[in-house]
């Protein structure tokens, strides 16, 4: 069961990592992104390594655009100074997850922030962090 879960919520930590890299407003209209998501789950008798990816989003958000698994639904999705937060659910699948997210922005080039999700009754924190490394063309649009 655990490795289930984990597999599960490691999924939609890089999806949401992918949907939740808000650029900052005074960038171009891409920004390119390294992003490390890092599970932590109590009782797990591993921990999974981190994963790191580039991403592409655009300078300004207004609501966190779509995509990830089609079965789960951000909502309530708030950008107050340099922290934006968000609530999601997940109803597909055998294994329903619910959670919310927090980023802070650490100045114009870095985050950090965190996912704290539950699947079937398993609490798992996504730790998360990133830093701009740039422009990019084609960013994923919401």
């Amino acid at each position: 069961m655990a490795q289930s879960v984990s597999s599960r919520l490691a999924t939609a930590a890089a999806l949401v990592l992918i949907v939740w890299n808000p650029a900052r407003s005074d960038d171009p209209s891409g920004v390119l992104w390294e992003s490390t998501s890092q599970m932590v789950m109590t009782g797990m008798p591993f921990k999974p390594p981190p994963r790191t990816q580039k991403v592409c989003t655009p300078a300004v958000w207004t609501q966190p655009p779509p995509g990830g698994d089609r079965s789960c639904v951000n909502k309530d999705f708030q950008q107050v100074g340099n922290k934006v937060t968000w609530k999601m659910e997940c109803t597909g699948g055998d294994m329903p997850m619910t959670g919310t997210g927090e980023i802070t922005f650490e100045g114009a080039d870095t985050y950090t922030g965190a996912i704290n999700a539950t699947a079937d009754g398993v609490n798992v924190t996504i730790n998360l962090s990133g830093k701009k490394l740039g422009t990019c063309d084609n960013p994923i649009s919401g």
